[in-house]
């Protein structure tokens, strides 16, 4: 691999097999003329479907979702529409530092004799901008652009008569050697509900036994959270408040001895765009009112978490509220899937 090759956006995974779901990890090592990153936009190629974004500390995420070319089977329904563009946003990456950007998902379709293209353009400040968007024509070098695209290698799937073909055609210096290992059809599939990422959420399902906190005016009820899954970084945290009082409050901060960081996180759809962000200002818990932290709403956020949460056990909170001040919860751990 040359020098030049190390400084285009690329991938940090092994190849992947057709049919299997793999958290597409892309490595960005500078920013724009000496400008920091600010935003990463990264377009899915046909054939990557149900994908989730990581959730990446410091940044926004929206997701773009439209239709596909085709339809994909996955596992027995047939998927017509999804994400196809992930925009991690308003971060802030030096050009003198490095930092990944992951994108879990299915590759139901693709040619191990090319790979999946993703075109990817950084944003720097208000005029820098680097693109990773060319994509070789068959044949083509993909040393000979400008701005190549990263690619995925892939390899077919066990019984393809396409197998062996490798991933010869790919662009060697955008599928690195894998610091991330990529999980084959059989590891993947028990994870298809609960991919690593801001949208495991989506799915969680309260587990019952949490015990009702009270302070102040504020009654808190139906805590939880969710088992992750091997390799998974980050968990979600789920409770309702209700304020019973005749004055507002808001939920100012959380921290747990179980994660290095929480954050208050919101999922929100926007026409067809779900934004993720984090909720710097807190979150408003109005006088008189219930408000629900729940699964595709707003959330904690479990960052650093250094031993897995695990299906019965218990997860340790310490919410902070501009009014009522802290409250020690303990969050029953329900099962990794909701069904």
């Amino acid at each position: 691999m040359t020098t030049s090759v190390f400084a285009h956006a690329t991938f940090a995974n092994q190849p992947a097999k057709v049919g299997s779901y793999v958290a597409a990890t892309l490595q960005v090592p500078h920013g724009c003329d000496g400008k920091a990153t600010n935003e990463v936009q990264i377009k899915l190629p046909e054939g990557f479907i149900s994908a989730k974004p990581m959730p990446k500390a410091g940044w926004e995420v929206e997701v773009i979702t439209g239709d596909y070319q085709n339809s994909y089977d996955n596992h027995g329904k047939a998927v017509k529409s999804g994400p196809v563009e992930i925009r991690f946003k308003n971060g802030d990456l030096p050009d003198n530092f490095y930092d990944t950007f992951t994108v879990y998902g299915k590759i139901a379709a693709g040619d191990p004799a090319t790979g999946l293209a993703f075109p990817t353009v950084q944003l720097c400040g208000t005029d820098g901008k680097v693109a990773w968007d060319q994509i070789a024509a068959p044949g083509q070098d993909p040393h000979d652009l400008d701005g190549p695209a990263p690619v995925l290698q892939l390899v077919a799937a066990e019984g393809d008569a396409h197998g062996g073909h490798g991933a010869h055609g790919a662009h060697g210096g955008h599928a690195a050697p894998a610091e991330q290992a990529t999980a084959d059809g059989h590891g993947a599939h028990g994870a298809h509900g609960d991919h690593a990422g801001h949208g495991d959420h989506m799915a969680a399902a309260d587990p019952g036994g949490f015990e009702t906190v009270t302070a102040g005016e504020l009654e808190l009820t139906a805590g939880f959270t969710k088992a992750m899954l091997p390799g998974q970084p980050v968990g979600g945290g789920f409770i309702t408040i209700t304020n019973k009082g005749g004055e507002d409050d808001t939920l100012v901060s959380a921290t747990s001895a179980q994660a290095g960081e929480v954050q208050l996180h919101e999922m929100a759809m926007e026409g067809d765009v779900m934004k993720m962000r984090q909720l710097t200002d807190g979150i408003a818990i109005p006088a008189g009112e219930t408000v629900e932290l729940k699964p595709g709403g707003m959330h904690l956020m479990f960052f650093k978490v250094a031993e897995a949460f695990k299906e019965g056990a218990t997860v340790n909170v310490t919410l902070t509220f501009e009014k009522a001040g802290a409250v020690d919860v303990v969050l029953p751990v329900g099962p990794a899937r909701s069904n």
